[in-house]
């Protein structure tokens, strides 16, 4: 094989509660993954050099070392003779740095692409080995699964037959949020310590919307806010519309509205467009 396709969905957390901090500096949690609809597609074709080079149509993505999908190529060709050169195109729809896992999602399909176009021949276990190497959210990307339960540090993964498909509005204003800036200034004493994850799949599967979004939680969310005022205002701006629910995903600075139907998804994108330029309307996969 020496060319492939594939599609990188994005991610929303519905639930994170931070537990404690580990001794290697990272946090325990728990979260609920979704995997929605807005995917980018990523191109690899072998070459000839013996390297990789990246290219994407979006200015923000580094084409370099910082980029993972460098970084799972770099460690997969020092450990297996088979890694050849590779052209790797990475066409960007998921917005960049918005806690949606675009590079996440990116490095979970490169695990995937270069054992597929090296025929590295590779198991489930040695692509989650490699994934959890390279960071917290690629390992949910690799299971063929729309929900899942993360723990440890969201790289342990629980999938879940849940068959409800949600619809969202995401809004993603122009701002910048780093992880472990959040993660820093997050007070543990302020984690509700009986909410659980369990509820929010009880509803999921009985596809009570109203319950679901009554239930949304993100213990890193006063954090966010408290970096980045403007987030609340915000999710108050998404409270005015038909929404079930609103919420900050994984560490920000993306906010999502929970709605009942697509059309009421469309209608609050339409208004938010007004004063936003990155909004999605998006749905389970």
């Amino acid at each position: 094989m020496s060319r492939l396709v594939l599609k990188s969905p994005a991610k929303i957390n519905l639930f994170l509660k931070v537990l404690n901090k580990r001794n290697d500096g990272f946090h325990n949690i728990e979260t609920l993954f979704q995997r929605v609809d807005l995917c980018d597609q990523i191109t690899f074709q072998t070459n000839s050099s013996g390297n990789i080079k990246i290219s994407s149509d979006h200015r923000d993505v580094p084409c370099g070392k910082k980029n993972l999908v460098y970084q799972v190529y770099a460690l997969l060709k020092k450990e297996h003779k088979a890694v050849k050169g590779v052209d790797v195109k990475i066409d960007k729809f998921i917005p960049v740095a918005a806690g949606m896992a675009g590079g996440s999602s990116n490095a979970a399909s490169a695990l995937i692409g270069f054992n597929k176009i090296f025929d590295l021949g590779l198991s489930s276990a040695q692509l989650l080995a490699y994934a959890r190497m390279l960071g917290s959210d690629i390992a949910f990307f690799l299971y063929d699964t729309n929900w899942a339960v993360g723990t440890g540090k969201g790289d342990q993964i629980r999938p879940l037959d849940i068959g409800v498909k949600l619809w969202q509005v995401v809004v993603v204003p122009c701002v910048k949020v780093y992880s472990a800036e959040v993660y820093k200034a997050h007070n543990l004493q302020l984690t509700k310590r009986n909410d659980d994850v369990n509820i929010l799949i009880y509803n999921l599967k009985k596809k009570d919307i109203n319950a679901v979004g009554s239930l949304l939680q993100n213990d890193l969310e006063d954090a966010i806010i408290r970096i980045c005022p403007k987030l609340l205002r915000l999710k108050e701006a998404l409270k005015l519309f038909d929404t079930q629910g609103v919420m900050i995903s994984g560490s920000g600075p993306s906010v999502f509205g929970l709605t009942r139907s697509q059309c009421e998804a469309q209608k609050t994108a339409t208004e938010m467009l007004k004063r936003y330029t990155r909004v999605y309307v998006v749905r389970t996969r």
